[in-house]
């Protein structure tokens, strides 16, 4: 049993960048979906795609490479199961002065920084990517 999905999920993605992978496979789970849309649609994953396996579905990743370089240089856990940190909209972190992107848990979904500070509402930081 995986105790943090999230960091799991992150982890998976690091390590194939790392070892210059097309494609990684990771479990399936909503949260992580909406984790992997905001990443795609911030231009740092190319695609993903839900495998729907009768006992275990998979997402399969594909990653993102321009000029041989990963697209995703840096991908990191903030808020974790034993130490969960949660922010106001006003207080919302900018990672490389707006050129980075975090990703919140909001009363309204996942979201990044930038939704999150345009619709006034603070949540749990799930992770900064730049």
């Amino acid at each position: 049993m995986i105790t943090d999905p999230i960091g799991d999920m992150l982890t998976r993605i690091r390590n194939a960048i790392l070892n210059h992978s097309e494609t990684v496979e990771i479990p399936a789970s909503k949260l992580r979906e909406a984790v992997l849309g905001i990443l795609k649609k911030e231009g740092y994953i190319a695609d993903f795609k839900t495998k729907d396996k009768k006992e275990f579905p998979k997402i399969t990743v594909e990653l993102l490479y321009k000029n041989g370089q990963p697209a995703l240089q840096r991908l990191e856990r903030v808020s974790r199961p034993g130490l969960r940190i949660y922010t106001p909209s006003s207080r919302i972190p900018r990672i490389l002065s707006g050129y980075g992107l975090v990703i919140l848990s909001t009363p309204q979904g996942i979201m990044s920084g930038r939704d999150a500070r345009k619709k006034g509402v603070g949540g749990e930081i799930i992770c900064k990517a730049w």
